[in-house]
């Protein structure tokens, strides 16, 4: 349920800043912008977010996603949009502004989807015992040996 929280959010931003760009022309229509948020939200989560954010950190993973995200909305809008405005403009721009949105949404994923993960094993390898306080007299080696 987790994941599937955050891929929704995901989607929205993704939709949100694709939408807001691509409908400055008029050749893109809302079947091939949807199109186009669904398969970069798909792409940019299984390896920029479950692959390379916990490997990498928050810093290296948001890099990894403005180039990921540039080349896929580039491929994508070239391929399902007529090319004759500056698609690589846009593409940078998308891409400029989902990776500040990224920084964020990394921070949720962190905190929220994969360390709640990891908080689940630790409490199921570790169970909270109760240890009674045990009292006893100090031995000396030379106090032993004068006996």
């Amino acid at each position: 349920m987790r994941h599937v929280k955050a891929l929704g959010i995901k989607l929205l931003i993704t939709a949100t800043v694709i939408y807001s760009l691509l409908s400055i022309f008029e050749t893109a229509s809302l079947t091939e912008m949807f199109v186009i948020s669904l398969l970069v939200t798909g792409i940019a989560y299984v390896i920029g977010d479950l692959y390379l954010l916990p490997k990498f950190g928050n810093f290296r993973a948001t890099i990894a996603d403005f180039g990921l995200s540039f080349v896929s909305i580039w491929l994508l809008s070239t391929f399902f949009i007529d090319a004759a405005f500056p698609v690589i403009t846009i593409s940078l721009f998308a891409s400029f502004f989902l990776a500040i949105t990224e920084a964020l949404f990394h921070a949720y994923m962190l905190e929220k989807v994969i360390k709640t993960e990891d908080a689940n094993r630790k409490k199921d390898v570790l169970p909270n015992f109760r240890y009674q306080t045990e009292t006893s007299e100090e031995n000396h080696p030379d106090y032993i040996k004068k006996k």
